[in-house]
């Protein structure tokens, strides 16, 4: 990382603000050439990575309620420093965040600046992200620090012709990695082959980046673009490999989540011959080393959380039946024994552990650590609904106002929880096929 990446930890918060609205408008924009960059001379021109991240979804870091799980922005500098900088391209295909609520907003703007912390030379927006971005007032973006191609900024634009091209110079002459944004729906396959002609007889590879790709419309493009390779939107949590082996384009979908980097060596035999194209699919792991910039920057973005007061805007919606949330310690004077076992279970605690890692203000994560946070009486902040704090009796066994008002002779009702609801594969990844191993971490029960 550049010399400026340690400044980032002492940038307030207002001005993380600032510098992202600045960021975005200043990113640079695709226009009717494609845009291009020269790497400083590297030794071995030989083989080029190109790393591909996207479907970012936005998966700022794992949940990290269990061990194993993929991912996170601070993990993957450690991925990309395993080839010199003069010999790789980064790019993230798009699909920055899942929505348009303001949580979203806010990452969208966070993935911005962490794409440029991290260097990244390339990134493509979908339709989407440039709708998310018009959104956010942002203007169509002329240079930054890393290039911008993919769906017109200008929604009345028809005619996409969308381009980037790196140059690396090497010991055998300069070779090109060049790419060429499309809708596979609306543009024409000649369009891209347009902008994969190259200058001079240019030795280098054509990377095809597709917005909108079904099967068909992938074969299409297969056959008349002219590209090396073709990147197509994701639908898996895995990357995916959608052509057969040897085939020609090579062409894959990237992971979502960020829970993997997809790394592309280019290897150039020389003028005269095609490259040849290896992928390798290399998980986020959480043993890969932090960049201490990008720590920081989550940081921001917890800070930016908290004052944008989202756990008290929660929507939430009315219980059924005027029930309301009582807490759990309401139920230890008939459930004396089995409120003094969950009270030494980890579920009794769940909310400290939010706490020790600053998400004690992200919706996110309070959800899965609190009581009713998405209905009416429920949590709505540790200063305002203390008791309901943590997981307890209510999350499984419903709201107990009206249980507790006739001491017992009426039975709880749903809204009722169930594991899954939280250990989910994305929250969870060692739940699946140990649900009995779990199930005895917060046995609070007398058998049977």
């Amino acid at each position: 990382m550049s010399s400026h990446d340690a400044s980032i930890g002492r940038a307030s918060v207002t001005f993380v603000l600032v510098s992202l609205c600045v960021l975005v408008g200043g990113a640079s924009c695709p226009d009717e050439a494609a845009q291009s960059r020269v790497s400083r001379r590297t030794e071995d021109a030989g083989e080029v990575s190109v790393f591909f991240t996207g479907s970012e979804l936005g998966a700022l870091k794992p949940c990290g309620c269990s061990g194993g799980q993929l991912g996170g922005l601070s993990k993957r500098a450690a991925i990309f420093d395993r080839s010199p900088a003069a010999g790789r391209v980064i790019v993230d295909t798009g699909t920055l965040v899942a929505g348009t609520g303001e949580q979203d907003l806010i990452k969208f703007r966070i993935l911005f600046e962490a794409f440029r912390l991290l260097a990244y030379d390339l990134v493509h927006l979908t339709d989407t992200d440039v709708q998310i971005a018009r959104m956010l007032g942002l203007s169509a973006p002329q240079n930054g620090p890393f290039a911008v191609i993919g769906a017109p900024w200008e929604p009345d634009r028809k005619d996409l012709r969308a381009g980037f091209v790196k140059r690396l110079v090497g010991r055998d002459g300069e070779v090109g990695v060049r790419f060429v944004s499309v809708d596979a729906q609306k543009d024409r396959p000649q369009s891209a082959a347009e902008l994969f002609a190259r200058p001079g007889g240019e030795y280098g590879v054509n990377i095809l980046i597709l917005r909108n790709a079904d099967a068909e419309s992938r074969r299409i493009w297969a056959e008349s673009a002219g590209a090396d390779c073709l990147v197509v939107p994701s639908d898996s949590d895995e990357p995916r490999v959608l052509s057969e082996p040897g085939e020609r384009p090579l062409t894959f979908a990237v992971a979502r989540f960020g829970r993997y980097v997809s790394r592309l060596r280019v290897r150039f035999p020389g003028p005269g011959t095609e490259p040849a194209l290896f992928l390798e699919d290399i998980p986020v792991e959480e043993t890969l080393a932090d960049d201490e910039a990008l720590v920081n920057l989550y940081r921001q973005y917890q800070e930016l959380v908290r004052r944008s007061e989202l756990l008290e805007k929660y929507p939430r919606i009315p219980l059924p039946e005027g029930l309301e949330y009582v807490g759990s310690q309401a139920c230890q004077q008939c459930h004396s024994y089995e409120h003094a076992a969950w009270s030494q279970k980890a579920h009794a605690d769940a909310f400290a552990t939010l706490v020790q890692v600053g998400s004690d203000r992200d919706p996110e994560c309070v959800i899965c650590h609190v009581i009713g946070m998405d209905r009416e009486s429920g949590f709505i902040s540790e200063q305002k609904t203390p008791h309901l704090k943590d997981v307890g009796c209510e999350n499984c066994h419903g709201p107990g106002s009206e249980h507790v008002r006739s001491t017992g002779w009426t039975a709880t009702t749903e809204p009722k929880m169930s594991c899954l609801d939280c250990h989910t594969p994305e929250h969870s990844s060692g739940y699946a096929g140990n649900e009995a191993e779990y199930l005895e971490k917060i046995k609070h029960w007398r058998e049977p």
